[in-house]
């Protein structure tokens, strides 16, 4: 017997009674093996799922960036003979995407990325502070009062006068809604039939912008002035103003041209946009007008209810942060000389609040506001933003916080600019949109605190434009990035560091007077005021 075989009689007489003791046990441990064999199989299944997946998600971005890559060489080296000249189709092809806006449907990017799990706890770290900043509140005032005081004073305060409000908003919508529509209505009957246009075309423009001066100019001013409406009130008045405004300048700016080129053939009715296509745009959250737009097959409702809790979540963390981080402060600076030091840090300190408020009003109004309209709406074309926070330039940052406004000021006033000027003067029609976008801002700003101190004016009509020139597309370093999100967060430390000294600045010390420097320059320049 060698020694291998002999090997081999002691390895069987050793496994011998192990298997015997096994099929002894197998009964027992029978199910804890097949739960185990399932979770290897299911383990093992979702590394084969993810492998493949990356593949395919491989093959297919080499295959679109090939397509891709090789339709615009095509593209660029096809051209067209036309009446004996050569045209290029891709400009031909950029002269058409010029024609206006392409609605598509689209998912918000926020919902999209709340699918991933890592930014989904993001977002719940955001709650968990919201949760820290309602267990502060309570300590504090239990601690300072002996009883748990839970007062929302400052948001009864600051959403006051509701009903004069809705009386203002149905005044604007009403007219909003009729004036302009059946103005268009009944200058497209005539425009084709009077020998006149221009003279028609004139007349019938200045009545209407008379009339809306004093609808959609006048009266909202007065509206908040006359009755002294609290600051949040006042921004719904204003903000309503400017978008029944620009909303009514995009209805007229689409449908005016098309009635003009078309005259109707005789025997024909004139083709006007239907009202319920205009009533639609009123409400739906874009501000450029057509007829018909990307719908959804349904309303998602459980999506409209946990959109109105994020809304009411931002209402109360906006609440928070000023009761908590801003008021305290700047409420209780009594007979502070103004100095370097205490600006600086005033500064400093507000960063974390103004940031804050930053990405709570980004979050409450361009993704959760307009989302639940559009829900509501089904309007499918969510693309409200982009990813601004990725931005290595602030050419790309403000063409990315807010495609809304964005698209209306670029189809409506840089691109209207270039027509106008034959295609020339591309730098001064972007000044001229970002003057009018800071201006805008400020007078919003003034209207809705009730005072006039140009820190957004200057910070975007001044910074903004040599940032927006300086920091351009050509950037594309994380280190450009960092930049960006280290100027936004001083700007949002500043503004909100001065506009709340003004606040408290314009209670301690009123004006005397009603003069014209008195309404100009800042209370807090010149006061110092105690409680």
């Amino acid at each position: 017997m060698t020694t291998k075989e002999a090997d081999s009689r002691v390895y069987n007489r050793k496994i011998k009674p192990r298997q015997s003791s096994d099929n002894s046990s197998s009964a027992g441990n029978h199910d804890e093996v097949v739960e185990e064999d399932a979770r290897q199989w299911e383990r093992c299944t979702e590394k084969i799922k993810i492998k493949v997946m990356e593949q395919v998600q491989d093959q297919l971005n080499e295959i679109l960036d090939r397509v891709l890559t090789e339709s615009v060489q095509s593209l660029s080296n096809t051209q067209s003979t036309v009446n004996g000249k050569t045209k290029n189709i891709s400009s031909s092809r950029s002269q058409r995407m010029d024609d206006g806006k392409v609605f598509m449907a689209r998912a918000s990017l926020l919902d999209e990325l709340f699918e991933i799990s890592h930014i989904r706890t993001i977002y719940h770290m955001f709650i968990a502070v919201l949760i820290i900043f309602f267990l502060s509140t309570l300590a504090v005032d239990y601690i300072d009062q002996g009883r748990l005081v839970l007062e929302f004073d400052l948001l009864f305060y600051a959403f006051g006068k509701l009903g004069t409000v809705t009386v203002a908003w149905a005044i604007m919508f009403s007219y909003t809604l009729s004036v302009p529509y059946y103005t268009l209505l009944f200058w497209g009957s005539l425009y084709h039939k009077v020998p006149s246009k221009m003279g028609l075309s004139l007349g019938m423009g200045l009545i209407l912008y008379l009339i809306q001066t004093w609808i959609l100019g006048v009266f909202p001013i007065y509206v908040v002035v006359h009755h002294q409406l609290p600051p949040a009130s006042r921004f719904i008045v204003i903000l309503e103003q400017i978008r029944f405004l620009m909303k009514t300048y995009s209805f007229l700016r689409e449908t005016a041209p098309v009635i003009m080129k078309n005259a109707p053939k005789e025997g024909e009715n004139h083709r006007f946009p239907t009202f319920s296509s205009y009533l639609y745009f009123l409400f739906c959250p874009t501000l450029i007008y057509k007829e018909s737009y990307p719908r959804n097959r349904h309303i998602r409702w459980n999506y409209v209810g946990i959109t109105l809790g994020m809304i009411l979540g931002c209402l109360f963390y906006g609440y928070f942060i000023l009761v908590r981080l801003c008021m305290p402060v700047f409420r209780t600076q009594t007979n502070v000389p103004f100095s370097k030091r205490t600006m600086v840090l005033a500064i400093f300190h507000s960063i974390l609040p103004g940031i804050m408020l930053l990405l709570l009003c980004f979050f409450a109004f361009l993704h959760c506001w307009l989302n639940l309209f559009g829900e509501l709406l089904r309007f499918a074309d969510r693309m409200f933003y982009k990813d601004w926070w990725n931005s290595t330039s602030f050419a790309n940052y403000y063409r990315t916080w807010n495609i809304v406004v964005h698209d209306w000021l670029y189809y409506y006033g840089y691109r209207d600019f270039l027509w106008l000027s034959n295609r020339k003067f591309r730098t001064a029609a972007m000044l001229s949109v970002f003057i009018v976008s800071a201006v805008v801002h400020e007078y919003a700003l003034t209207m809705g605190f009730g005072f006039f101190y140009p820190v957004m004016f200057l910070l975007f009509a001044v910074f903004g434009v040599a940032f927006n020139f300086t920091m351009t597309d050509k950037r594309q370093s994380p280190v450009c990035n960092i930049i960006m999100w280290v100027c936004l967060f001083i700007g949002q430390g500043v503004q909100v560091c001065l506009y709340c000294q003004e606040w408290y600045a314009q209670i301690y010390c009123p004006r005397t007077g009603n003069s014209f420097w008195e309404l100009v320059m800042p209370r807090s320049w010149s006061c110092s005021y105690q409680r």
